[in-house]
Formats: structure tokens, sequence, C-alpha cells
């Protein structure tokens, strides 16, 4: 096997936001990149997979590796279609999950990075969250993942498999799309938004920042059977992103005050109780673990961050 630092590293959700992203960094870093892909993407020696499931057959992708990266999933959804979307869920990010970590137990991979969600936490609250906070998972896609979590646990104590587990809040950088890029449009058009009233704390995670973070716990050794929850290391409040997004722009923030109360009857009003929800509560993160016990710092500040996802939406 390679040594920790010159690893075979499997990627699944390669092609993604994220992955795409990931593989340039390990790649970058002197990684052996092995891409699993739902479907041909073009990336160098990827390996399509097709649709993940419970039954999947991962040897071929793992024969070597040394450790895996598992970002596939399905991803939170606005408005969800299925009449069931937590089996749903379950059958993706819970039983195909466990799928794959027995698999690599059985290939023999020394390390499992599996990136959960801070929605494991909870939706927001006022005080920051933390890994040693209890699990308070409300909807399917963060039922999905907590149930996953456990599942690998008992997988690393059954095999030796060295699970390690990260918890992103938003993600923002080149390519980011949703909510986050409706808002970088709406700013960039200089339209007025009534959030100037706003008083929160908001934890954000730069893509740039999120890769260094997978990468350091692939390698480093005190990693292993690790919950780490990850951000920039300075929340904002929803004015304050406005308005740090406005100067990347080089234009004016156009804000003015509305009381929170008033914003959340108008989005319950119009079925938008959630986005309101999102941008007038608070969900912020000590990421203090990931500091101290491996050394890690983000390697970008916010300003940074925003900077180039700005640039790169032009």
């Amino acid at each position: 096997m390679t040594s920790p630092n010159h690893s075979r590293v499997l990627v699944t959700g390669a092609a993604g936001f994220v992955g795409r992203a990931l593989c340039s960094q390990l790649t970058g870093a002197g990684q052996a990149v092995i891409p699993a892909v739902r479907r041909g993407s073009e990336l160098q020696g990827e390996v399509v997979i097709g649709d993940i499931g419970p039954s999947t057959d991962w040897r071929l992708p793992l024969a070597g590796c040394d450790a895996v990266v598992h970002l596939a999933a399905r991803v939170h959804m606005m408005q969800e279609s299925v009449q069931d979307p937590l089996a749903l869920y379950r059958e993706i990010n819970t039983e195909a999950t466990l799928n794959l970590a027995q698999q690599a137990a059985q290939a023999g991979v020394r390390r499992f990075v599996f990136i959960s969600t801070i929605k494991v936490n909870g939706e927001g609250r006022d005080a920051p969250y933390r890994e040693t906070d209890a699990a308070t998972p409300e909807d399917p896609y963060a039922i999905s993942k907590w149930e996953a979590e456990q599942g690998l646990r008992r997988i690393a104590q059954e095999t030796g498999l060295e699970v390690v587990i990260l918890r992103p809040p938003l993600v923002y950088g080149s390519g980011v799309k949703e909510n986050f890029r409706r808002l970088l449009d709406t700013v960039a058009r200089g339209w007025p938004l009534p959030l100037g009233a706003i008083h929160n704390r908001r934890s954000l995670l730069y893509l740039g920042n999120f890769v260094d973070a997978i990468r350091v716990c692939i390698e480093h050794p005190a990693a292993a059977g690790q919950t780490f929850l990850l951000d920039d290391g300075h929340p904002v409040s929803t004015p304050e992103l406005v308005r740090a997004l406005a100067r990347a722009m080089g234009r004016p923030a156009r804000l003015f005050p509305v009381p929170v109360g008033v914003l959340r009857l108008v989005g319950t009003m119009l079925g938008k109780r959630a986005p309101v929800a999102r941008l007038t509560g608070s969900l912020y993160v000590d990421s203090s673990a990931i500091r101290s016990r491996l050394g890690w710092t983000p390697p970008y500040s916010l300003a940074e961050g925003l900077a180039e996802t700005v640039v790169s939406a032009k």
C-alpha cells in the first residue's frame, strides 16, 4: 500500500460541484485519484458507476485504493416529488453508503471520509453547534445522513476501517447553484433587499477550504474515528453577506430594514417559510476541533472566497 501522502483515493460524486474541485486538489497534491461518476463526464480515469444503491458493485474502483471520499448522495430538495422521500434518501444516502463502506473494508481500504451535513446537528439556533451536541436531524435528508453516520461507526468497530465524518454548512464557490447563486444574481442586478434589520449569524464554507480540509482528513493520523464541523471561521449576518458580495462586485449594497417578524409572515403566506427562515435565522458552528486536533486552518478567508465566487459567476 502506498504511503498516506501519496495515496490512491476513490472519490464518489466526482463530477459534482465539490467532487471536481476535490479531484483537482488531490491530483495537484500528488494523489492518484479514481473519480467515480454516475454517467460519463470526461474526467481523466473516471469509472462510471451509474445510480448508486445498496447492491452497487464497487470492487473494480476500490482495487488498490487506500482511501475513499464519499460525496455522492441524494441532496436536500426544497420541493419533494416522491411519495416517500425518507425511503429514497435512506436507500441512497444510508444503505448505499454502508454498502460502499463494507466493500471498502473488505478491499483493504485504510480510511473512509464521509461527507455528511450540519443538518445532522439541527436546522439552526442562537448558540454555535459543536461535535459534542446531540444529533437532532429534522428532515429526511438529514435523518438519512445521521443513520449513515451511525452505521459507519459500527462498521469501523467491526472492521477497523478508519472513518472520518465531516459536517459542512452551506458550501459556496465557483459553480455554486441554488439559493446562493440566486443571491449573487440579485445583488449583481442591484435590486433592493428587505434584509437590513436581520441580526443573525450564519456559517459558510468556501469550496477551496472544504476540499483542503478533506485532503487533510485523508492523510492525518489523528483524523481517524473523528467527526468534524467545518466553516470559514467567520460567521456573518445576512446583511453582512450581502455587503461583502456587493463589495466584491464593486456595487452598492441596497438594503432596507423590514422587521424579521414581517419577513417570516410574508414567507409563510407565500409558501417560502423555509428560505425565509434561513435568511433570518442563525446557524453557525464551532470548528475549533479540527483546528486543534489536526492543526488545520482555512487557507482562504471569507473575503477571498466570496471574491473568487463572484469572479467565476460573471
